[in-house]
């Protein structure tokens, strides 16, 4: 299990320290996630499989007896304050939206809070796809949940329901439902199928060699918000014309491979392709929910690559930056396989890496994508870690 009793939680209590001029009492965590595969499925009803981060967002606090909430922010090198009785979205700060909303999505649920004096700080990436976001509405729910007494109140899949819930409407933020999933139900060594459709879950063990080198490509992602909205609309048309010939379906999830080529003279080209490949990314999902029970991650790093040009050639997600960068991580020995994560249009890709090969790899994208691209990239190296935690710190 991760401990949170370590540097980066000292770092955060001897500000709060510095701040409070006492010891907090709790500190909580959220992490990031990283999509093993299953992209763009989500808002289709389909199946993602992500797995947790050692990288998060980390929350030290103390409660406090009137409904104030003080909060520093070590990344942002901020303070932020709002009244639990008068939540209002603060245009110039962000961060601090996020944990509003996650209170009043508490409070929502009929959970009294209590105000906290907090400080906060996170190593995930922001703006990489590697959800900082849904890492800090999770530590901050924890922070709340612990600060009031009600550790044990609500169930793992409701706090990510909540916390979606605070991204959409009070960030207003139109995010599905994986990444705060992942970061509350993750678990080391394990990733995570879920069924976007019925939110049903699913652990899937990975072999404990198996590693993760993520490059952050550094790259604009400004083409990804009009671009997400296209494809969505792009799939739901699909299923509309095919609705006819197959009345059963309601998403592209229902939809299989021999289906849509049976079919594929009721759709334009371009509706066929991004259907081609939702269709064919939710049977690789599954795919590698064999492969990694059969302990073949010759065959997810396979499926992973073939996941990779489908959102290249047929969903047209990818970059000249995420193509690079995945050709770099290819170039060393001990690459299974590698793929965008994430929406696409830039932030990271992610690859499958034999034991002992993780150096190597990220040798590899410094040597490489840099010369393809004039950009020095980030590399971060993982295993499946585990999801939220919130501990007593019992300080003096």
């Amino acid at each position: 299990m991760t401990t949170l009793h370590d540097d980066r939680t000292e770092a955060l209590v001897q500000e709060f320290r510095q701040r409070f001029g006492a010891a907090p009492h709790y500190v909580s965590r959220g992490p990031g996630r990283v999509n093993l595969i299953g992209e763009h499925t989500d808002y289709n009803d389909g199946f993602v499989l992500p797995v947790a981060l050692k990288r998060d967002v980390r929350f030290v606090l103390r409660p406090r007896a009137d409904r104030q909430v003080r909060l520093y922010s070590m990344e942002f090198g901020e303070s932020g304050a709002f009244d639990l009785d008068a939540l209002r979205f603060v245009p110039d700060q962000l961060w601090l939206n996020y944990i509003q909303g996650m209170a009043q999505s508490l409070e929502q649920e009929g959970i009294r809070l209590t105000g906290i004096d907090a400080v906060l700080g996170g190593n995930v990436p922001r703006a990489s796809g590697l959800s900082s976001s849904a890492a800090l509405e999770i530590a901050a729910a924890h922070a709340f949940l612990a600060a009031a007494g009600q550790n044990d109140v609500l169930s793992g899949p409701r706090i990510a329901q909540l916390a979606q819930r605070a991204e959409n409407h009070f960030v207003g933020v139109n995010c599905g439902i994986m990444d705060q999933f992942i970061s509350q139900l993750g678990r080391e060594n394990h990733a995570l199928l879920i069924d976007c459709r019925s939110l049903e879950y699913t652990l899937v063990p990975m072999p404990e060699d198996a590693a993760l080198v993520i490059g952050n490509t550094r790259a604009s992602r400004s083409l990804a918000s009009s671009a997400y909205n296209e494809r969505r609309s792009e799939c739901e048309q699909g299923v509309a014309l095919l609705q006819p010939a197959l009345p059963g379906i309601r998403a592209l999830r229902d939809v299989t491979s021999a289906q849509l080529e049976a079919n594929r003279a009721l759709l334009p080209d371009n509706v066929y392709r991004r259907c081609r490949h939702v269709v064919s990314e939710n049977e690789r999902v599954l795919r590698t929910v064999d492969a990694l029970q059969a302990g073949n991650l010759a065959e997810v790093g396979r499926l992973m690559d073939a996941s990779h040009v489908s959102l290249r050639d047929d969903y047209l997600v990818s970059s000249t930056a995420l193509d690079a960068m995945v050709d770099a991580m290819h170039r060393a020995d001990g690459c299974l396989g590698a793929r965008l994560t994430g929406a696409g249009f830039g932030g990271c890709a992610v690859a499958l890496v034999k034991p002992g090969r993780e150096q190597a790899v990220a040798d590899a994208i410094f040597e490489h994508y840099p010369k393809a691209t004039s950009i020095w990239p980030e590399v971060y190296m993982t295993k499946a870690a585990d999801g939220a935690a919130v501990e007593a710190l019992h300080l003096v």
